[in-house]
């Protein structure tokens, strides 16, 4: 006899694609916002507060990443770490720079100047980018979640 686990997983293991998994999933959690906000009060958040998101989403985005094939809960922390440490958001960040629309690079700007704390363990001006990408992706996340994916899918996380 199977376990429950098993038999309610059996015929459900077609291949879900990282871009639909990780659609779908914030699709779903995007639309329990308690209320709407349009464009014009998005671009009157403060940098800082869209980096405060972004710095979520591209973590949350970078968990689902790695989550799958399975492993301990030690390796998925390992891989993680890498990839939302302020250096390599700073390569992704160059990365996307050719991909990026005038209205992004406004927001990105925005992001850099307004890059407030300060690490003793980075140099300023990586500090500065990864903000700037996290403002970019808490942007995106609430005003064009389909461009926020497809520059996500831009990004080159190692398996």
């Amino acid at each position: 006899m199977k376990p429950k686990e098993e038999e309610l997983l059996d015929g459900q293991d077609e291949p879900v694609s990282q871009n639909s998994f990780w659609t779908e999933s914030l699709l779903a959690n995007k639309f329990q916002l308690p209320q709407q906000i349009s464009v014009s009060q998005v671009q009157q958040i403060s940098p800082a507060a869209l980096a405060y998101v972004g710095d979520a989403i591209y973590e949350l985005y970078v968990r689902m990443f790695y989550l799958m094939p399975l492993q301990r809960p030690d390796t998925y922390h390992r891989l993680v770490v890498a990839q939302v440490r302020a250096e390599q958001q700073a390569l992704h960040l160059r990365s996307l720079i050719p991909h990026l629309r005038d209205s992004e690079l406004d927001i990105v700007r925005r992001g850099r100047n307004a890059a407030a704390g300060r690490s003793k363990r980075v140099d300023p001006e990586i500090y500065q980018q990864a903000t700037s990408l996290e403002t970019l992706i808490g942007y995106l996340y609430l005003t064009d979640f389909t461009r926020l994916t497809e520059l996500l899918q831009k990004l080159h996380l190692e398996k």
